[in-house]
């Protein structure tokens, strides 16, 4: 998947020339934060996990960590990253640039509280230097997120 595959993606929610493409990296919450010059906790990071055999994204605020006792409470299992390989065989990106939209429907996808407190962030779009901003319905409606789940520790 590209960053092409996800413009052609949100183009049925009229969305695709929001997409921003840089001239530097935003492969992280930090480098991401820096190109769109906003603060890091806005960044809405993907994180990718296996529950069993069933592959998982979850969205949160870029300061957010995954809290162990919580994400076992809520899936039942102990938190597993997928590996690289993983991750390219379920969802055809690459880490850095991992994004909820286009995403092969045998994927899950979930959206943390986390990201609640803000009218606005910024997930990436399937490159490692790009991003869209978008509001908390559209971010709903675009990633087809099953349910909003409660798996981040609290900020410092």
């Amino acid at each position: 998947m590209s960053i092409a595959h996800v413009r052609e993606y949100l183009k049925q929610f009229d969305a695709d020339s929001r997409v921003m493409e840089f001239d530097v990296s935003s492969a992280t919450v930090e480098l991401a934060a820096q190109a769109l010059n906003c603060q890091p906790c806005r960044i809405a990071k993907t994180l990718s996990f296996m529950v069993g055999e069933q592959p998982i994204l979850i969205v949160a605020a870029g300061d957010c960590r995954i809290d162990n006792r919580k994400y076992k409470d809520t899936f039942a299992v102990k938190a597993k990253m997928m590996s690289a390989e993983e991750l390219d065989r379920f969802t055809g990106l690459q880490f850095g640039g991992v994004c909820p939209f286009g995403i092969p429907k045998n994927v899950t996808i979930y959206l943390d509280e986390s990201l609640r407190r803000f009218e606005t962030v910024y997930p990436a779009c399937g490159s490692s230097n790009s991003a869209i901003e978008v509001t908390l319905p559209e971010l709903e409606q675009f990633s087809r997120a099953k349910a909003w789940v409660n798996v981040g520790k609290e900020p410092v």
